[in-house]
């Protein structure tokens, strides 16, 4: 069976455990979710670059989110919708291998533009007098530059980690796309480094940013319950609870499968989650801000208005 990892080529895929009548709806629904999030996260960017009022630091850092959405969404669902119509399609090492790399870039780098996200809802609330001197283009450009880059070579550690590893069978994996903790399965050598590194990985970019969103927005509460005009404290709570219900989201499902102990949990349990954590999270974002954002509700029905005028 094999000493390196050329000993496989290709993975196969096993999806859901459904008949062949169940995979084609959820082909059918998981398609118009994927166009939903195209759709969705592709308005939110019109809308942000179209109209000179959303430029401004939060919305610099929400088309960045968006643009993550999106990637996550062309990442993974794709080769999901192949797989649903034909499940016995393997694929690559090297598309396996390529698909992982981008899947973790992009979770690292959604964890860091959330962070800075809820640090730039902090310094407009708690210090709105030195808002403009501190949140210059040339800091938010520089610190959505540090998280994509920082996404990116925390995803290259785990990449590097995982090549030298013999994988001789089965070549079966056990999700819907080629994830991590799935994939280090089917080696055959002692992959405790690499476990003991997707752990670090997750307590840094998943339980450490999210405390210090936590902290973020307790000083946030407390400064909006200050705030006299009960406009202002509206408009205030309005936008941090679309960051927060995002937040929530996403945190939420990814600390679940990332920091209790993997090995030990349920694989479907886990494969679910990430599901929604993949599909359905980069679909709701643009929703969530919306429906809850008054400023995105206001140029959408001018641009409506101006479309139907022209």
């Amino acid at each position: 069976m094999g000493g390196n990892q050329t000993s496989i080529t290709e993975f196969l895929l096993l999806e859901f455990p459904v008949g062949p009548k169940i995979q084609m709806l959820l082909f059918g629904l998981f398609s118009l979710f994927y166009i939903f999030t195209l759709l969705g996260n592709g308005t939110i960017l019109g809308l942000i670059s179209l109209d000179s009022r959303l430029h401004t630091p939060m919305y610099f850092f929400l088309s960045h989110l968006a643009v993550v959405d999106i990637a996550y969404a062309c990442n993974t669902v794709p080769q999901m919708l192949v797989n649903l119509l034909h499940p016995a399609k393997p694929i690559s090492f090297a598309g396996c291998m390529t698909q992982m790399f981008l899947f973790l870039s992009f979770a690292h780098t959604e964890c860091l533009l959330l962070v800075l996200m809820s640090y730039d809802r902090y310094v407009a609330i708690c210090r709105p007098l030195q808002y403009s001197t501190i949140m210059t283009w040339k800091v938010c450009i520089t610190l959505a530059l540090t998280s994509w880059t920082l996404g990116v070579l925390l995803a290259l550690v785990h990449l590097m980690l995982l090549l030298p590893l013999s994988f001789c069978g089965p070549q079966k994996v056990n999700h819907f796309f080629c994830e991590i903790t799935a994939v280090l399965k089917l080696a055959c050598v002692d992959t405790h480094i690499n476990e003991v590194m997707v752990l670090a990985g997750a307590l840094s970019v998943l339980v450490g940013p999210f405390f210090s969103i936590v902290i973020s927005y307790v000083h946030i509460l407390c400064a909006i319950l200050k705030i006299q005009s009960g406009e202002g404290r509206q408009k205030a709570f309005s936008i941090c609870s679309s960051h927060l219900c995002v937040v929530g989201l996403f945190y939420g499902t990814a600390i679940i499968m990332y920091v209790e102990p993997q090995y030990e949990s349920p694989k479907e349990k886990n494969k679910y989650l990430l599901l929604f954590h993949s599909l359905f999270n980069p679909m709701l974002n643009p929703l969530i801000y919306s429906l809850r954002n008054r400023e995105v509700q206001g140029v959408l029905k001018r641009m409506l208005v101006k479309e139907r005028t022209s």
